[in-house]
């Protein structure tokens, strides 16, 4: 757990961007007011995370899912922010979904790869086998021609 009240808050970087993409531009937020929304943040956080633990210790879990924050959002009466929080979420399964095929395409086509240039150093070998095994034969005759 942390040590010190601070390092429960939100990084300052976050909660900077955060708030310039929430207010059109040319609105200033003063630094006691960041520090106050990083504070509000936080001990929001805090509270969500509480009452998801809560829902996890119900059914016996020790690991938080999307649904024990989805019902604790409902106990906090944050009921106006399930249908976005559901959109957010849905968007994030896609995109870890795709993230996830395109890895697995990526480790396909690096084995098939592999398997072709297998299949190459095996072609070669065997022509330098054969090259060989001619190169042999050429001296045979060659020495045969020495000897007569």
């Amino acid at each position: 757990m942390a040590e010190r009240p601070e390092d429960l808050n939100l990084p300052n970087a976050v909660i900077t961007r955060i708030i310039k993409e929430a207010l059109p531009d040319g609105v200033n937020v003063s630094k006691e007011a960041r520090r106050a929304i990083s504070q509000a943040a936080s001990v929001f956080v805090l509270y969500a995370t509480s009452c998801a633990n809560n829902f996890a210790m119900k059914a016996k879990r020790k690991t938080l899912n999307a649904g024990d924050v989805m019902s604790a959002m409902e106990e906090m009466e944050f009921e106006r922010f399930l249908q976005p929080l559901r959109e957010a979420l849905e968007a994030y399964k896609k995109g870890q979904k795709g993230k996830k095929e395109a890895s697995e395409q990526k480790r396909k086509d690096k084995e098939k790869k592999n398997s072709i240039d297998e299949n190459d150093k095996s072609r070669d070998e065997e022509e330098d086998e054969h090259m060989d095994d001619e190169q042999e034969g050429e001296n045979e005759v060659e020495e045969e021609d020495v000897e007569n």
